[in-house]
């Protein structure tokens, strides 16, 4: 009886079996945990691919899971890309296979001209006049534990560390600042680590954490946000106010009666950044509670399906009135909070996004 196949091994069986399904194409496997030439350069695999007239020598490196802090122990793995090398071989392909591969591992590795396949279904060849791509989702599995930094209270982690882009943070500072435990702050920058998205010099123990692309940080919280549902509101309108007075009549009276709440989107984005001559709607998420009904009571505030100029997300926690800030009396959500509702919002609250963040986010 054979021995049963390692994960890796049945990672580059499936590499074959993908192969070997695409029309036109040949693939036979050469080595397995072969040795090259150069003994520093040990792939786990070598398969021969000809597609059409044309042949090719994949040089194959299998990994479980493979995110971008992963790549560059695998490329130097692989060895130096050989179109590279004095005697231009376009013949030889380097290539990873793994069970699952980020998003933005695929795309460091496609900037390399390396290829790549993951059980999931995608294929990356970057072959010379034989081009194949075939992009699918990652896992599910690998899904799950990126989104899961865009939610609850890891999500107050990567708030706080937004809100300080270019200050290292300890994880007791972060921790304070987050208002979670110093356990959950260990969890995210494992994760921030393993997605690439720390400074290499910021890992130490004792050391802060600082993070290394805050842009590739935020446009991934926006892309996770895209996939749910947009929030729900309370629609109001306040017939004693005009538009110009909107905001600070509802601040007066919630303040007054002691609500918490923070405003966001176009009313909150236009004191950070202002863009637009006027905002005819304020919108702000609040906690629920005789408070609130107090405050909605003063301000005359009446239930209404369409022409609202007051709208109200209801929220039960607070991590989500965490970072708040008080102007001119009014307490408004962090300019993030801000940017990414207004990236779920209508009408021309996507060009305000873009303002504020070149404006007041700066990355």
């Amino acid at each position: 009886m054979l021995p049963p196949l390692s994960t890796e091994q049945q990672t580059i069986q499936a590499l074959l079996d993908e192969l070997r399904g695409l029309p036109g194409i040949r693939a036979e496997l050469l080595t397995l945990e072969g040795t090259l030439p150069n003994t520093w350069q040990r792939p786990d695999a070598e398969i021969a691919l000809h597609i059409e007239d044309k042949h090719f020598t994949l040089r194959v490196e299998a990994k479980r899971e493979l995110y971008p802090r992963d790549v560059r122990e695998a490329l130097w793995r692989l060895g130096p890309d050989s179109r590279n090398a004095a005697q231009n071989d376009l013949s030889t392909i380097r290539l990873i296979a793994a069970d699952s591969i980020s998003p933005g591992a695929k795309e460091l590795l496609k900037t390399e001209r390396v290829g790549y396949f993951d059980r999931g279904g995608s294929l990356y060849v970057p072959a010379s006049g034989a081009y194949i791509y075939i992009d699918k989702p990652p896992p599910k599995s690998m899904a799950k534990a990126i989104r899961s930094l865009f939610t609850g209270r890891r999500s107050q982690v990567l708030h706080a560390l937004l809100l300080h882009p270019r200050e290292s943070l300890n994880g007791k500072d972060l921790a304070e600042r987050a208002q979670v435990s110093t356990a959950t702050v260990s969890q995210v920058l494992s994760e921030l680590d393993r997605l690439d998205l720390l400074n290499p010099n910021s890992l130490g123990t004792h050391k802060g954490r600082q993070l290394r692309e805050p842009g590739a940080l935020l446009d991934q919280w926006a892309q996770h946000l895209t996939l749910l549902k947009p929030p729900s509101f309370r629609r109001y309108f306040l017939p004693a106010a005009r538009a110009d007075e909107l905001l600070a009549a509802i601040a007066h009276a919630f303040n007054d009666h002691s609500v918490l709440y923070a405003v966001s989107f176009e009313a909150a984005a236009h004191i950070y950044a202002p863009f637009l001559s006027t905002v005819s709607q304020v919108k702000c998420r609040s906690f629920t509670g005789p408070a609130l009904e107090a405050a909605l009571s003063a301000l005359d505030a009446r239930v209404v399906e369409e022409g609202a100029n007051f709208s109200l997300i209801e929220t039960t926690s607070p991590g989500d009135l965490l970072f708040r800030e008080q102007i001119g009396g009014a307490w408004l959500a962090s300019p993030i909070q801000v940017y990414l509702d207004l990236l779920r919002s209508e009408g021309r609250a996507k060009e305000l996004a873009q303002n504020l963040r070149k404006e007041r986010i700066l990355f």
